[in-house]
């Protein structure tokens, strides 16, 4: 294993799926759009990137999803009639998200799975490591998630992907990694080789509880993994199965991130993640607290 890697600069955030889990609110919208308190789903990914270092994000789109283009574009009439009712926070608030960082668009033509996804990507991350983030998992940390597996990319020169520990009932949900220590000191007990990954196993099959969660930090390498996956159930390339080829190829780590996974592509999920993003907002948390306490449950 090298311990010099090339700075993680660019990531790829899928966003061309259908989004029928839920239905019927993503008939006309992109589920990456669906709001959590004040910002759409995707928002909390970027900036997640943002803060984690990365300078790149190549958005994979598909058919009718340009309200995600349309909300990283700049908006200047908005702003201009912003700044003209004195709404001078919300005019900055709409400038900055077009300011973000630089992006990128790429269509899928079909939602042929998430590993073809990312191998549509392949030509703007070219030779370089890259990060994947799920735009519909919100992993609320101090330290950003994805910032996490890049720094242990970057120490080692092998890809990195996030794990959580999940409850044994629910492992049928997650891929799951068959992994064991890593043994190295810099991460203590967080840090785990990879041997095997499971997609979404029954829990007495299991290798382990610790679910992959939608981060990954990735070599270059990953695409010739994807080129040589076989198609599975519905022609779908499954980015799980050429993980395990990379794991096999040049090693994978498991991670065990600091903070909490929100899966918001799921109903529940979304409710949690609205719930808790809300009792962090400082313009009305307090208020929204009170009010929780005051429901007759």
């Amino acid at each position: 294993m090298t311990t010099k890697a090339k700075r993680t600069r660019k990531a790829v955030l899928p966003a061309a799926g259908l989004g029928t889990r839920f239905l019927p609110a993503t008939k006309a919208q992109p589920k990456e759009m669906l709001p959590v308190v004040d910002k759409p789903l995707i928002q909390y990914a970027v900036e997640e990137c943002v803060a984690s270092g990365i300078e790149n994000i190549i958005i994979v789109t598909g058919r009718g999803k340009n309200a995600i283009e349309d909300h990283f574009d700049s908006a200047p009439e908005l702003e201009r009639f912003l700044e003209e009712k004195g709404k001078l926070d919300l005019a900055e608030q709409v400038r900055r998200i077009s300011n973000l960082v630089h992006f990128s668009y790429i269509r899928q033509k079909e939602p042929l799975g998430l590993g073809h996804a990312v191998l549509t990507a392949k030509e703007l991350v070219g030779d370089e490591p890259f990060g994947v983030l799920l735009g519909d998992v919100i992993i609320d940390s101090p330290r950003p998630a994805i910032g996490q597996l890049v720094d242990v990319y970057e120490a080692t020169g092998v890809g990195a992907i996030a794990v959580q520990r999940v409850p044994r009932d629910q492992v049928h949900l997650y891929g799951v990694v068959d992994a064991e220590p890593a043994q190295d000191a810099r991460w203590g007990d967080r840090l785990l080789r990879i041997r095997d990954l499971v997609e979404k196993p029954k829990p007495e099959a299991a290798p382990s509880n610790l679910g992959v969660t939608g981060r990954y930090v990735l070599p270059p390498e990953i695409f010739d993994c994807l080129e040589r996956t076989a198609p599975g159930s519905g022609g779908e390339i499954q980015l799980t199965d050429a993980l395990r080829l990379l794991a096999q190829q040049t090693g994978l780590w498991a991670y065990i991130c600091d903070g909490v996974c929100y899966d918001a592509g799921d109903k529940l999920g979304f409710l949690k993640a609205t719930v808790e993003m809300a009792l962090k907002n400082p313009e009305f948390r307090d208020e929204f607290r009170a009010y929780l306490r005051s429901l007759k449950l």
